[in-house]
């Protein structure tokens, strides 16, 4: 039997197949932006033909099929999401609007307000309030909520955002208004407050609840669309779907919550560095996911990476937990221009899969980086996709040329150029998140995946003085391989606002207690296997606006100190990450959370492949590295476990290619990955 993750990118649809040996089988298709589901099935019968077999009989032979699909993100970014009205307590109706009173760049003065996901004239008040404990300060009134729900019934709205001032303390209100919504407006998505984001703080819990129902019809009809197909097909497994914070989810539970997809294919890749730290026995690794369109960077810390509830997509606020993913406009797509000033910029515009690229031949007509690869030598144009999408190098030269003329040098220079202004940007988004996390990359191990990270990643790591950069075998597909390793996970939330002395252990225990089984609860309605739970604590010093999220790993919650040892934690990780802390101030939790982790049956391990010891090169090609060199190429599927072999040198399969330069060493470990070391070592 087969396991199948897909990974639905800007530019490329990646698909990986496992079977119970291990035997990993991957396969590349274009993205269909228009409808995904397409991309996916032509993918899946491109897998199937990998395997000697129809698509019929590839479903028939599958159990589970992984998927991460950037539906949820783009309809978010490109704003094209359904039509969204709000239910809130009379009086809060511009809280969408008001923000926070800040602004991404809040000293750019000419820099407009974002355009909230609702208008005005669809943020309806109605008459109801809890007090912050929970007690009913005004009984929620039927005749303004039926009122309101008639306003929006006729500006034909598909989707209602409920949410009500203190509603995570007591969610009675939102679930009346959801009933009658049922009864009057039954097309539309329902996304409540108390079921989303049930927390305190107003303006992130209207506005991931907001966000939820602007993306959720549009991911609900993509996964109905797919699971139809798939059906049609021959399928008849499980589909579970990639979730921001790792985990993944039954199709039903992405839909109603949407929200939590937002980041869906990013944290395949997380996974599958999470995969990789187990393999190569190294926890401190920096993901690199570099694609088509973006490159996504993680910092995974003996083996795991953080969660974060403060994250914005497209300037909108989306506190579900998350992985704490950094995403940059650079990829082999990015598109180069020369600005007013006469500087060379590339990004974060992207040519993605329609027209691509000019090489592409598909009619674009901007020099992306894969065009400068192209130009300077470290792709094979014959070999690009396994040959399926031969490359036009004489459309490339054409569109550097432009870049050439503007900034008055050749073309070469300019392909040049533009390759080290892409590198230049990715090391300073990986300082950038390094600096954040309070860690020196330097004692890091640069994990490189996505199509076009290993062209780039050398360059990467010399700017920030990594000395060991690894390069699986899968990169090209890494993410949708990593969704194979994860499991079916729900994060839940409650806020507990006190000093944590006056909270008490008892009282901790009992709401972590509670949420447990609610969170196994969920997991028992598709799964029985075995269930690990994890808790944590928001936690933050009393004069303090924010809090930090405190792992409880490790502790055990019947300890009679759990409280003592929750804010010892809490005061080592305050000066990890600010340099100070205060152990003689009181500290107040805010959030518990509990993590309900259903474990799915671990990935099975490729095995090894006997082969000859020796590494000799299939042939060479001229590549520009300062000058013009003659650089061996080898293939990358077939490295002799312990060979290695100095650079220049490319490594080529039929999705990826890297490119080793001179001085750097490129050793083959014992499952056939590549180590790069930079150090000479």
């Amino acid at each position: 039997m087969y396991r199948i993750g897909i990974d639905v990118g800007g530019t490329f649809t990646d698909l990986v197949a496992v079977n119970a040996a291990g035997r990993v089988t991957l396969a590349k298709a274009a993205t269909t932006p228009a409808d995904p589901s397409l991309g996916v099935m032509e993918g899946l019968g491109l897998l199937a033909t990998e395997l000697g077999r129809d698509l019929a009989t590839l479903l028939a032979e599958t159990e589970r099929i992984v998927h991460g699909t950037t539906v949820a993100t783009n309809a978010l970014l490109e704003r094209k999401g359904a039509r969204v009205g709000l239910l809130t307590t009379e009086g809060h109706r511009d809280v969408l609007e008001m923000r926070e009173g800040l602004k991404d760049d809040r000293y750019n003065v000419r820099m407009p307000p974002p355009l909230p996901l609702v208008p005005r004239a669809l943020r309806l008040g109605v008459r109801e309030r809890l007090r912050h404990d929970g007690t009913v300060e005004i009984p929620l009134d039927e005749a303004s909520l039926a009122a309101a729900i008639q306003r929006l019934a006729e500006a034909n709205v598909e989707s209602v955002a409920v949410c009500y001032l203190h509603a995570y303390r007591d969610a009675r209100h939102e679930r009346a208004s959801a009933e009658l919504l049922a009864a009057r407006l039954p097309q539309a998505y329902r996304s409540l407050s108390s079921e989303v984001l049930p927390q305190i703080k107003e303006y992130e819990r209207v506005c991931t609840t907001v966000v939820n129902a602007y993306v959720g019809p549009l991911l609900a009809r993509y996964l109905t669309r797919l699971a139809e197909r798939l059906a049609a097909a021959g399928y008849r497994g499980e589909v579970l779907i990639m979730q921001s914070h790792g985990g993944v989810a039954p199709l039903a539970d992405a839909a109603r919550v949407a929200a939590g997809a937002i980041l869906s294919g990013p944290a395949g890749g997380v996974a599958g560095s999470r995969a990789s730290a187990r393999l190569l026995g190294t926890g401190d690794l920096v993901s690199f996911d570099m694609g088509g369109t973006s490159t996504d960077i993680a910092l995974l810390e003996h083996g795991e990476p953080r969660l974060s509830g403060d994250r914005s997509v497209g300037g909108h606020k989306v506190a579900l937990p998350s992985i704490d993913i950094h995403t940059l406009g650079a990829g082999g797509g990015s598109i180069a221009r020369v600005d007013p000033g006469g500087l060379l910029r590339v990004g974060p515009e992207s040519a993605g899969a329609e027209p691509g690229p000019a090489c592409y031949g598909k009619g674009g007509q901007a020099a992306t980086v894969t065009d400068a690869n192209l130009i300077l030598g470290y792709l094979d144009p014959a070999s690009f996709l396994g040959g399926r999408t031969p490359l036009h190098p004489e459309a490339a030269l054409h569109a550097v040329e432009a870049i050439a003329r503007g900034l008055g040098c050749s073309a070469v220079e300019a392909a040049e150029g533009i390759h080290r202004v892409v590198n230049t940007s990715m090391a300073e988004g990986i300082r950038l998140v390094a600096a954040r996390r309070g860690v020196d990359p330097r004692r890091f191990t640069l994990l490189a995946f996505g199509g076009a990270a290993g062209l780039h990643v050398t360059a990467v790591a010399r700017l920030l003085e990594i000395p060991r950069v690894v390069v699986p075998r899968t990169a090209a597909v890494l993410s949708a391989w990593g969704m194979l390793a994860t499991d079916l996970r729900y994060e839940l939330v409650r806020t507990h606002l006190g000093e944590a002395r006056r909270v008490g252990a008892a009282e901790l225990r009992a709401l972590f207690a509670e949420m447990e089984q609610e969170g196994r609860a969920r997991l028992a309605a598709s799964f029985s296997g075995p269930v690990h739970v994890r808790c944590a604590l928001d936690m933050r010093y009393g004069e303090q606006i924010f809090e930090i999220t405190v792992s409880l790993d490790g502790v055990d919650v019947q300890a009679p100190d759990l409280v003592e040892q929750a804010a010892a934690r809490f005061h080592q990780r305050h000066e990890e990450l600010f340099t100070y802390s205060a152990p003689d101030q009181e500290v107040v939790l805010v959030n518990a959370r509990v993590a309900v982790v259903g474990e799915l049956p671990p990935l099975p391990t490729e095995p090894e492949t006997p082969r000859d010891g020796r590494l000799a090169p299939r042939g060479s090609r001229q590549a520009y590295l300062g000058a013009w060199l003659q650089v061996p190429v080898y293939d990358l599927d077939q490295l002799p476990p312990g060979s290695e072999t100095r650079g220049p040198a490319l490594f080529e399969s039929a999705t990826t290619t890297v490119l080793v330069r001179p001085g750097e060493r490129a050793l083959a470990t014992p499952n056939g990955w590549l180590e790069l070391r930079l150090d000479g070592g």
